[in-house]
C-alpha cells in the first residue's frame, strides 16, 4: 500500500511515520506540509491512501480532496470539529483523532484495506463539508499543474456548460470541472441568484434587467455581458431588491 501523509505539523508527520513502520506492507511515497504540496504529490504519484490534516495553511484538507478528487482513499486526521468527524464516520470515511493510538491506527488501515471509498462519498463530503462552514469563500480551479483561487465575493457571473462550469471574475474567465447545481449548494444565497438553468449572478454585479419581449427578461451586468433570465429568476430579482 502506497502511503502519503500530509500533515503541516513536523511532529505529527513524525509520529504516523513511526506508526507506519510498523507495517513492512505499507511504502511512505511523500510526506506534504500543505496542501498545494499535497495535491501535487497524490497527481504525480498516484497513493492508495492519503492520510490528510484537515486544518492546513493554503488550502485546508477538503479543498485537497476537492482539488484531487477520488482515486485514493482518504484518511482524515484532525484535533478538531466533533461534527465533521460525525459525518465521516456517517460516509464510511475514516478519521484520525489526534492525539491517536497505534491501536486506532490499526482498524483505520483494516478500514482502508477492506474496502474502496466510491469517489460520491468523497465528494459529498467535501459539499458537506463547504456548507457546514458557510457559504464558500472561495472556488479552487485547477488548471494543469496550476490552482488558481478565485474570492466568490469577486464572481460577476457562472454559466453552465455540460459538465464544467465556467466562472467570470475580475475580468477573467475561468473553467471549472462540475456541475453548476454542486456550485449553488455552497454559495452565499443573499449574493448570487440562479436567474436562469445555466446561469447564477453576483447580485452586486447586476446592472439593470431589460425586458426584449413582453415574456422575457434580460439581466445587463456592469462588464456588459448579457444574461437570460427566466421567469422564475426574474421573480427572485424582484423579490430581491423590494
Amino acid at each position: 500500500m502506497r502511503v502519503i501523509i500530509v500533515d503541516d505539523e513536523h511532529l505529527a508527520r513524525a509520529l504516523l511515520r513511526e506508526y507506519l513502520s510498523g507495517y513492512p506492507e505499507i511504502e511512505i511515497v511523500a510526506e506534504c506540509a500543505n496542501g498545494f504540496e499535497a495535491v501535487k504529490a497524490i497527481g504525480e504519484l498516484d497513493p492508495d491512501l492519503v492520510f490528510l490534516d484537515i486544518q492546513m495553511p493554503k488550502l485546508d484538507g477538503f479543498e485537497v480532496v476537492e482539488l484531487s478528487g477520488a482515486r485514493t482513499q482518504y484518511v482524515f486526521v484532525t484535533a478538531y470539529d466533533q461534527f465533521a468527524l460525525k459525518a465521516f464516520e456517517v460516509r464510511a470515511i475514516d478519521y484520525l483523532l489526534k492525539p491517536f493510538s497505534r491501536e486506532r491506527l490499526a482498524q483505520a488501515l483494516d478500514s482502508a484495506k477492506a474496502r474502496a471509498t466510491p469517489a460520491e462519498q468523497v465528494e459529498a463530503v467535501a459539499l458537506e463539508a463547504a456548507r457546514r462552514h458557510g457559504p464558500l469563500e472561495r472556488i479552487l480551479i485547477r488548471d494543469g499543474a496550476r490552482v488558481h483561487v478565485v474570492p466568490t465575493i469577486g464572481i460577476d457571473w457562472i454559466e453552465a456548460q455540460d459538465d464544467y462550469v465556467q466562472i467570470s471574475a475580475g475580468g477573467r474567465t475561468y473553467v471549472k470541472n462540475g456541475r453548476m447545481a454542486e456550485l449553488e449548494q455552497g454559495l452565499d444565497p443573499q449574493l448570487f441568484l440562479r436567474v436562469h438553468r445555466s446561469y447564477i449572478v453576483h447580485v452586486g454585479a447586476i446592472e439593470r434587467i431589460e425586458a426584449p419581449t413582453k415574456d422575457s427578461w434580460c439581466a445587463v451586468l456592469k462588464d456588459g455581458k448579457r444574461v437570460p433570465v427566466s421567469r422564475s429568476g426574474y421573480q427572485k430579482v424582484r423579490d430581491l431588491i423590494r
